[in-house]
């Protein structure tokens, strides 16, 4: 591509900028002051600003030109043909100048993106245009087209009037430009959400008909309609209700003949609830966006949750086949062929199995949180647990107690109590193993606690749990260790949950951790 094709803006862009401009510019054309560019709502700059911030100063003259074909056709303006352009260009240039400063500050991520985004898309809006006018009523008080007594009046209309346009029209305008936008509007314009805009136009026509508008007593009722549509959709629900209440307002201004000085009041009071809709839809979006990447963030914690689960249950099935395939191969060495080698097999394909049970119970536990109920003896259980860890207790110098537990049964899913189980062991291993080693302790005890339910706890010899930290252990991403992932203990908590249980820590001087869980009714060990 030529360079010089680079600065230019292409045909079909340009005729949108201009045929845009022209038609806000009409619908917006109503109490011109001195028969100049100054009425109460003026959207026409803000698509002329959307325009510089998406395309830079490719845009700056088709503006300029639609600036100037405003001037003429809508206006009809009696001013010299060299002080008309020269406007024009100087409002392109100060329009361009705020959009540099927009992109500049705002960056990739967009005007609306957050709560900050939007604070400086209105702090520069506003001093930008404020800046623009002063220049645009100084040219015209200096060139004499427009008297100094009247100079005041003029800047502050033409000024308001921009900064209406400007906060009311970018937002939709902006969505309008965007494909994905636009889909998101048109299925809230035919969904359930349309219900906030019947009650936007209700409350517009008693503030209209119903109300007196010198005092526009019923007025701030619009913004009921407006934060609904913002909490329920984000900023696009309060876009549309803002749209609608300014389309109402210019159409009812027409209608019944309201002052300008009367809709000028209105649209500042609208500017109010619109920058009040816009702050409470960006902050619902923004929220919504950081759910889901928390949600994603989670997901893949999760998996790095399920994948340390399976290498611990997945190394003593995988040890097994190693040895009994080994043991196949010699004996097929040896010529054996009957009893002794179908029997090996067999343990082959039930270590296999059981192998396929880990991933597959674990993987719907973490997918959809289900659990396979199975009866298991406690006092096994706990055995199993506390010997995988032996050791590396032994070789810690931790002292590692495994007190009896009374003869009773649970109805739980073995693998997943297996993966509580391990995974405060092992934490209590860590806690204890900082301490001197004639200090080094961890107790495992269990007791039941009345005829339904038993509760497990875990002790260790560490510094222990703060009362104000209790909570925070079982939060997520919330974590003690500097490689940890803190997701042990919320799937933990999780887990024992989904049984129907609970677990909990207790301040102390030392580690206590506690589960309850319900026992199976009438259960005696060896029934």
């Amino acid at each position: 591509m030529p360079k010089s094709a680079t600065l230019l803006l292409g045909w079909r862009e340009t005729l949108l900028l201009l045929v845009g401009y022209l038609a806000l510019d009409w619908a917006s054309h109503i109490h011109p002051l001195h028969g100049l560019d100054v009425t109460p709502w003026s959207p026409a700059p803000a698509l002329g600003l959307l325009f510089l911030v998406r395309h830079g100063g490719r845009a700056v003259p088709p503006l300029a030109l639609a600036i100037l074909a405003a001037d003429a056709w809508v206006r009809d303006l009696p001013l010299p043909w060299p002080l008309a352009c020269g406007l024009a260009v100087q409002l392109s240039a100060g329009y361009w100048m705020v959009a540099t400063l927009l992109r500049r500050r705002l960056g990739s991520k967009g005007m609306f993106a957050d709560r900050r985004g939007l604070i400086d898309w209105v702090t520069i809006a506003v001093i930008g245009t404020l800046l623009n006018s002063l220049l645009f009523i100084a040219a015209l008080n200096l060139a004499g087209f427009l008297p100094t007594a009247e100079a005041v009046e003029v800047f502050l209309h033409d000024w308001l009037g921009d900064v209406v346009g400007v906060l009311i029209s970018m937002p939709l305008l902006a969505m309008l430009l965007e494909a994905r936008a636009r889909a998101r509007l048109r299925r809230l314009l035919l969904g359930r959400e349309s219900l906030s805009l019947v009650s936007t136009g209700g409350i517009l026509a008693l503030a209209f008909v119903v109300g007196e508008m010198t005092e526009f007593k019923y007025f701030p009722v619009l913004f009921l309609p407006i934060a609904w549509s913002a909490a329920r959709q984000g900023l696009a629900g309060a876009v549309l209700t803002i749209s609608l209440t300014q389309a109402g307002v210019i159409v009812a201004g027409r209608l019944l003949g309201l002052s300008a000085f009367t809709l000028l009041e209105l649209e500042v009071l609208i500017v109010v609830l619109a920058l009040s809709g816009f702050f409470i839809g960006v902050v619902v979006d923004e929220k919504q966006r950081l759910t889901a990447e928390l949600q994603q963030t989670l997901r893949l914690a999760a998996a790095g949750e399920m994948a340390g689960a399976l290498s611990h249950e997945l190394h003593q099935p995988l040890t097994a086949l190693l040895a009994y395939t080994r043991a196949s191969q010699q004996l097929l060495a040896q010529g054996e062929s009957g009893e002794r080698l179908r029997e090996v097999i067999d343990r082959i394909v039930a270590e296999s199995q059981r192998a396929a049970d880990v991933v597959s119970r674990l993987r719907d536990f973490f997918r959809t949180g289900t659990t396979r109920l199975e009866r298991i003896w406690l006092r096994d259980i706990l055995s199993s647990v506390a010997a995988r860890f032996s050791a590396q207790a032994k070789q810690q110098e931790i002292e590692l107690l495994l007190h009896p537990a009374s003869p009773c049964a649970l109805w739980a899913d073995r693998l997943q109590f297996e993966v509580v189980l391990r995974n405060l062991l092992a934490n209590a291993l860590e806690a204890a193993v900082e301490r001197p080693p004639s200090e080094r302790r961890v107790r495992i005890s269990a007791r039941q606690e009345g005829a339904g339910r038993v509760c497990v706890t875990i002790e260790d010899s560490g510094s222990g749990v703060a009362e104000d930290m209790l909570e925070q252990l079982f939060e997520a991403f919330h974590s003690s260790k500097a490689s940890g992932l803190g997701l042990g203990l919320a799937i933990s908590r999780a887990i024992i949950e989904a049984h129907g249980g609970s677990l909990w820590a207790e301040a102390a001087d030392h580690g206590v951790f506690k589960l309850v869980l319900p026992l199976e009714e009438k259960a005696v060990h060896g029934t």
